[in-house]
């Protein structure tokens, strides 16, 4: 390969970026501090493959383990607010002296009445049902009000960019010791929690762990996640005193945190997604990013799609639904691929608001794509008991309709403006990517080994090491020093999922312990009765709403708790019922006025966010039909013999390409409002999936191709160079 070849793949591909974007409260770590993060990362994620393939441990304890973990290391990692990484770092004043003092008498006797509580439980044997109350209660008392004193010094107090700012120091020793108590002391905790014997000092400590859990959710996931939860907390306290459906009997605080705190909670669902199969994927996301092999994804879509009209569009669609699928968040999927796509996708013609909404579409189909879908789907397999490789096949059709609709959304709007794809002397070698074609190797051994029935930690960890070991093969050999280096990358990009999850799981503890979600269930059959389409309507809304603001596998760990119950007493399967909120919670992502991969994507645009999360929506319209589709055809989800789900994945496709082209107004050539309107009118026929209604489309859509290849103009609506 030339010099020149090289120099413009640079230009044009994906070469080695193995650096995760700094957010804007994310410090960069230097001296022993950044050391000791690295191997706390690293210790952290190696923790979890030993003990999920190697030494399993008790439920309870690696749960309270990975969230405790997850907290210190995430408290170090970021700062209660917006970092100045130009200023230079401050003398602690009075002010600050005054609250530090306090705050670290109170940590330490916390430690002291921690190591007496270990002495007395290991050394002199006592029962955890037995421990002195007053030892107990000042723990659980002091924790608590350390918490709350670092809390608030840690938001009014500037932190330095480069080092770990004392509140946070405290913050994170603080989730250590919460974790470090309920386990010692777990038979009393999984016995008294929740219940009548919970004790004074076991609220303090629950309560110091969601406050832990809530303020690392603002620092990372910003504040709508936290108010969401906020209401709900809230509404755990309100509920004798609402009306209607939402009227419950109230709780006591004891109660209330202390149930919260359990596998009803925290430790539920959420967090054994984020123990188990979130941190695996992640850390397989960070192996392929070390390796480079993630690299050639991205380079193979250039070479085989880059040439065509809107060629970065396409690269876009292809290659953010490959890397989507593993890394867990739409917003974190446009940062990765979107640095690269965006800026070519302009240099092409895109307008910078279009050019960001493809790209944020894109990325949120990701978290649709089969085996991985972001984590959903072992979301869905732990929540619903149904096997994950059923959820894997089902999820096939509806991932390939999503793509379909935006590949056709992407070239219609490229054709109609006339755009040009990029020279092919500026892209990779498709003869090249072909020669390569091996560094898919670590996919195809995670599809087969899930195939061949192995569990989906086994699976994940023989991918993981094929990913180190097709690395061999390229000039970027993984040694010690690189894994260590993943497993480090890998630590960094789980814990966000790790305090989200957590965050997630006290709204499902609330919806459990109040029972709200079956009274919205009653509603939804009632709305039923008048209209069976208008309660699939309000259920889409009411997922939409829960999802706004969250990354995808709260959003669905959410929705599920609220809607999915109420869509399966409506008669949905069950396997159709969590289809249909998952797919919405994913499409929250690009839903205004809360767009969170579309305002992360406006930002590398330079466009405007809210501008650039309305064309998303647009791009992504034919999307947020599909799930009306496989409600009304269950044979799109596989639950049909094979010729029923080939007719109905055929017209669904036609269907969706006779959207896209009313959508953009464009077939063959421009296509007239009214025409548009009838496209549209066959487009639905098409997706309904009745035989009837599907013979009605294929008239429509082809009397109307007929008359656009003859009469419609061809000529582009706005070229590239007069913009």
């Amino acid at each position: 390969m030339s010099d020149k070849e090289t120099d413009l793949e640079h230009h044009v591909a994906a070469q080695g970026e193995t650096e995760i974007p700094i957010g804007p409260s994310e410090r960069s770590l230097t001296g022993w501090q950044s050391h000791l993060l690295f191997w706390a990362c690293v210790l952290y994620t190696a923790f979890h493959f030993f003990t999920l393939n190697i030494s399993p441990m008790e439920t309870w304890a690696f749960r309270i383990t990975h969230v405790a973990a997850g907290l210190f290391i995430g408290f170090a990692l970021t700062s209660a607010r917006a970092l100045d990484r130009r200023a230079e770092p401050e003398p602690m004043g009075i002010a600050q002296w005054a609250v530090a003092v306090p705050a670290l008498i109170l940590l330490l006797w916390a430690a002291g009445t921690l190591g007496y509580v270990g002495y007395l439980l290991e050394i002199e044997e006592i029962s955890p049902m037995a421990l002195p109350p007053g030892i107990a209660m000042q723990f659980g008392a002091t924790v608590f009000a350390t918490t709350v004193l670092a809390t608030v010094a840690a938001l009014l107090f500037r932190s330095p960019s480069h080092r770990v700012h004392w509140p946070d120091w405290i913050l994170g020793i603080g989730a250590l010791m919460v974790g470090a108590y309920i386990i010692m002391a777990l038979t009393r905790w999984r016995m008294a929690a929740g219940t009548p014997l919970a004790g004074d000092h076991e609220l303090w400590i629950a309560a110091a762990g969601v406050l832990l859990i809530m303020e690392l959710t603002r620092r990372i996931a910003g504040l709508a996640l936290v108010i969401i939860t906020g209401i709900f907390l809230i509404y755990a306290f309100l509920g004798p005193w609402l009306p209607g459906f939402l009227e419950h009997r109230g709780y006591s605080f004891t109660r209330f945190f202390t149930y919260i705190y359990t596998d009803n909670g925290i430790l539920g669902p959420t967090t054994a997604v984020s123990s188990t199969y979130i941190i695996l994927f992640i850390t397989f996301a960070a192996f392929l990013q070390i390796s480079r092999v993630g690299d050639y994804f991205v380079n193979f879509a250039f070479a085989l799609a880059g040439w065509a009209r809107g060629g970065p569009a396409k690269v876009s669609v292809f290659a953010s639904g490959l890397m989507g699928m593993i890394n867990g968040t739409s917003a974190g999927n446009v940062v990765a691929t979107g640095s690269l796509t965006i800026p070519l996708m302009k240099k092409v013609g895109y307008r910078p608001q279009s050019a960001g909404a493809i790209e944020a579409t894109a990325s949120t189909g990701g978290q649709l794509v089969p085996p991985i879908m972001g984590a959903g789907a072992f979301i869905m397999a732990e929540i619903t008991g149904i096997p994950y490789t059923e959820i894997v096949v089902a999820a096939i059709i509806p991932a390939a309709l999503y793509f379909l609709s935006v590949y056709f959304m992407v070239d219609n709007e490229a054709a109609k403006m006339g755009m040009k794809g990029l020279p092919r002397a500026e892209l990779p070698a498709l003869g090249r990517m072909m020669r390569q074609v091996y560094l898919f190797v670590p996919i195809v051994v995670l599809i087969f080994t899930l195939f061949q029935g192995y569990s989906v930690i086994r699976a994940g960890t023989l991918a993981t090491v094929a990913a180190a070991m097709v690395s061999w093969l390229t000039p970027h050999a993984m040694g010690i020093r690189q894994v260590l280096r993943a497993l480090e990358l890998g630590g960094r990009m789980v814990i966000p999922l790790v305090a989200v999850c957590a965050c997630a799981g006290i709204i499902v503890g609330v919806i459990s312990l109040t029972g709200v979600g079956g009274r919205f269930s009653s509603m939804l059959l009632g709305v039923a009765d008048t209209s069976m389409l208008l309660a699939m309507f309000f259920a889409m809304c009411i997922s939409i709403m829960l999802g706004m603001g969250m990354p995808t596998t709260a959003a669905y760990a959410v929705a599920a708790s609220v809607v999915a119950p109420g869509l399966q007493q409506l008669g949905v399967p069950p396997l159709v019922a969590h289809f249909f909120v998952f797919y919405y919670a994913v499409l929250s992502a690009i839903t205004p006025p809360v767009a969170l991969a579309a305002y992360a994507a406006g930002g590398i645009a330079g466009s405007d966010p809210l501008k650039t999360a309305v064309t998303a929506f647009k791009i992504g319209l034919a999307a947020f039909i599909v799930p009306f589709m496989f409600f009304y055809s269950p044979a799109m989800l596989g639950e049909a013999p094979w010729p029923d789900v080939l007719r109905v994945t055929v017209t669904a496709s036609i269907g969706i390409y006779l959207l896209a082209a009313a959508v953009q107004g464009w077939l063959f050539g421009h296509v007239p409002l009214l025409l548009r309107g009838v496209l549209l009118a066959g487009a639905v026929s098409m997706i309904y999936g009745g035989i009837y209604t599907d013979i009605a489309g294929i008239i429509v859509g082809a009397a109307l191709l007929a008359w656009q290849y003859k009469f419609a103009s061809r000529e582009p609506l706005l070229r590239p160079a007069d913009r």
